[in-house]
């Protein structure tokens, strides 16, 4: 068996696979819409263009009881 034949599961998570823990890279900065962005050493984003520091936070999933209903 080869490195590349061995899947990595993990235990505690429900797909049993490891997380993604690399940042995923955002298209345009959401205060100017300009593509010239940076990622910060600590987490979050630089805008180059208009000098603005921002981070994106993924909340969680809605419960679909919680979506609003579309009305016909």
């Amino acid at each position: 068996m080869t490195a590349q034949d061995e899947t990595v599961t993990e235990p505690d998570s429900p797909t049993g696979h490891a997380p993604r823990t690399e940042r995923q890279s955002i298209g345009y900065c959401p205060y100017c819409s300009e593509e010239n962005l940076f990622p910060l050493e600590g987490g979050g984003w630089e805008c180059r263009s208009c000098l603005r520091a921002f981070s994106v936070t993924f909340r969680g999933l809605v419960a679909p009881s919680r979506t609003r209903e579309v009305t016909r």
